[in-house]
C-alpha cells in the first residue's frame, strides 16, 4: 500500500492523458454532469468537484446511490465510475443512465460495466487493474480531470505536470520517520479522530476519514466549517473531560482560505483548547487549489498507513466490505 500510494503522481498524470483522450466536449447540451460511484470510487470525484465549482462552470454532482436523481436526463452527462465494474449500484445507475437518454461514459478497470458500455458504443476509460480502489485515486483524479478538462479556462496539463514533480519530493517527505505523517499518526495515538476542512475541501476531509477507517481499521469522522460552526461546536462546548481525553480534531487549512475562515478556525481552536481537545493544523500550503488538494490527499494517505503501522493492522484487507458486497450484490440481483 505505500507503493501505491507513492505512485500518486505518476497516476495523476497516466490518468489525466488516458482522460483526456475522451473529453467531453464542453459549450453543448446543459453543463449538468453526475457522476456516480460509491467508495474509493467515488471520492475521486468528490475531490475533482472542490476545482471544477471554484473554476468553472460545471455543476457537478457526484451521487452515491443506485437511482440517480430525475434532474439526469437527455441534456445532462454521466460518468459511472466503478474500480472494478461489478458495483451492483452503479451498474443499476448506468441503466438508468442509458434509459433517460443521459451522455454515457464508464470509468473501470474492467468487469460487467466495461462489458455492458462497450455493447452499448459507451466510450469506457480503462484503469490499470489488480489494486483497491481507493489506491486508485491518482487515475481516477487525473481521468476526472482529463474528461472535463475542456471545462477549464486553460488546459490542466501543464497544471499536473508541476504537480508531479513537486509531489514526488513531498510524499518521501511526508513519509519520513521524522515526517508530518508520523507526527500526526503519534498526536492522534488512541483518540478518534475527527477532520476538519472549510467547504470547499470537505471531500478532501472525507478522503481521510475513509483512508483511516479502510486503512488503518479506525473509526474516523469529519465535518467542514463554516456549517460545523452552527452545529458541531455546541456538542463540543459540552464535552465532558472524559471525553474529550479520547478525542482528537485535526484542522485541514489552506492558506488561500478567505480570512474569515481562517479566523474562525481560530476560535474553533480556542474552543476546543477550552475543552482540553488535542487539536492539530494540518497547514494546505501550495497556492494553486489543485496542488493544495492532491497535496492533501497524498499526506492523509501517509498517516493513514502509519496508523495502520502502529496499529500492526493490514491496510490492504477489507474483509467486511467483500462480505457486504457480496450479499448486497445478490439481493440486488434478486431483485432486478
Amino acid at each position: 500500500m505505500r507503493a501505491l500510494a507513492a505512485d500518486l503522481p505518476n497516476g495523476l498524470v497516466a490518468g489525466f492523458h488516458a482522460g483526456r483522450e475522451l473529453a467531453l466536449p464542453n459549450g453543448h447540451r446543459s453543463p449538468l454532469v453526475f457522476a456516480v460511484g460509491m467508495g474509493g470510487s467515488a471520492i475521486a470525484a468528490d475531490l475533482v468537484r472542490c476545482v471544477t465549482d471554484a473554476e468553472t462552470g460545471l455543476a457537478l454532482t457526484v451521487v452515491r446511490s443506485s437511482d440517480p436523481p430525475r434532474s439526469l436526463d437527455r441534456s445532462a452527462r454521466a460518468i459511472l465510475v466503478s474500480y472494478s465494474g461489478e458495483t451492483w449500484e452503479t451498474l443499476r445507475a448506468y441503466a438508468a443512465a442509458g434509459r433517460a437518454g443521459a451522455e454515457r461514459v464508464a470509468v473501470t478497470s474492467g468487469g460487467t460495466l466495461a462489458d455492458r458500455a462497450e455493447a452499448d458504443g459507451v466510450p469506457v476509460l480503462r484503469l490499470p487493474p489488480g489494486i483497491p480502489p481507493r489506491a486508485a485515486v491518482g487515475q481516477l483524479l487525473g481521468g476526472l480531470l482529463g474528461l472535463l478538462d475542456p471545462a477549464f479556462p486553460e488546459s490542466n496539463e501543464g497544471r499536473l505536470a508541476r504537480i508531479e514533480e513537486r509531489l514526488r519530493a513531498e510524499i518521501g517527505r511526508y513519509c519520513a520517520p521524522t515526517g508530518p505523517a508520523n507526527a500526526i499518526a503519534e498526536a492522534i495515538g488512541p483518540r478518534l479522530p475527527s477532520v476538519y476542512a472549510e467547504t470547499s475541501f470537505a471531500p478532501l476531509a472525507r478522503r481521510w476519514k475513509g483512508q483511516f477507517e479502510e486503512n488503518a481499521k479506525r473509526l474516523a469522522t469529519f465535518d467542514e466549517v463554516p456549517e460545523a460552526f452552527h452545529n458541531a461546536i455546541v456538542a463540543w462546548d459540552a464535552a465532558r473531560a472524559a471525553d474529550a481525553r479520547q478525542r482528537i480534531a485535526l484542522l485541514l487549512e489552506w492558506a488561500e482560505s478567505e480570512p474569515v475562515v481562517r479566523r474562525g478556525f481560530r476560535d474553533f481552536e480556542r474552543l476546543l483548547a477550552a475543552r482540553k481537545v488535542r487539536t492539530v493544523r494540518v497547514p494546505l500550503t501550495a497556492e494553486d487549489r489543485l496542488e493544495a488538494l492532491i497535496r492533501g490527499v497524498a499526506l492523509g494517505d501517509q498517516v493513514s498507513l502509519a496508523l495502520a503501522e502502529r496499529g500492526r493492522v493490514d491496510p490492504c484487507a477489507v474483509p467486511s466490505i467483500d462480505r457486504f458486497r457480496s450479499a448486497l450484490g445478490r439481493s440486488a440481483r434478486s431483485t432486478e
